[in-house]
């Protein structure tokens, strides 16, 4: 019968690449989140292998009696798991360069809604729904929307006007 009780260098392996990848994963540059990504991938890689057990003789039929074989399935699982990283590596990398491209820098800046949110939370100033929702259709809010990589020029053709934008907004028109 063969041992399945994991080792305890393997697990805490993978507790250790699954926690430094969700840290990293939380962080603004991009880079560090295609690293976090990779690092988790690899950490659930390896609990996929310790799922496994320990390894038996090879699964094929006449090699090895059955009982003493390994199992093929978290290999295959492991297999696929690396192909759908590599697509997803290189999707956030291409993301990466395109940020780095257009900006000087990979860092993903905070959203002007979740600073508006942000700063209302710390005012303890929760507005009513019926206060928040404007009751525009979806049509009329995607004419008034603007977009915040457009220079002010670009604004004020479209109608939009410093006044207009709120407070924080200007902070995008530089």
């Amino acid at each position: 019968m063969i041992d399945t009780s994991p080792s305890l260098a393997l697990v805490v392996l993978v507790v250790v690449l699954v926690g430094t990848g969700v840290y990293l994963l939380l962080e603004r540059s991009l880079t560090r989140v295609v690293v976090g990504i990779t690092l988790i991938s690899h950490g659930v890689n390896v609990m996929f292998l310790i799922a496994g057990g320990r390894a038996g003789g090879p699964p094929l039929v006449g090699s090895v009696p059955p009982e003493e074989m390994s199992d093929p399935l978290p290999q295959a699982m492991v297999l696929t798991a690396i192909v759908i990283t590599l697509g997803m590596t290189a999707f956030l990398l291409s993301m990466a360069y395109r940020s780095w491209q257009l900006n000087g820098h990979d860092e993903v800046q905070d959203d002007l809604e979740d600073r508006r949110v942000a700063r209302r939370a710390a005012l303890n100033e929760v507005p009513e729904r019926s206060t928040d929702d404007p009751g525009t259709s979806l049509a009329e809010d995607a004419a008034s929307a603007r977009d915040e990589t457009a220079t002010a020029d670009e604004h004020a053709r479209r109608g939009h006007h410093r006044a207009a934008l709120g407070a924080d907004d200007g902070e995008a028109l530089r």
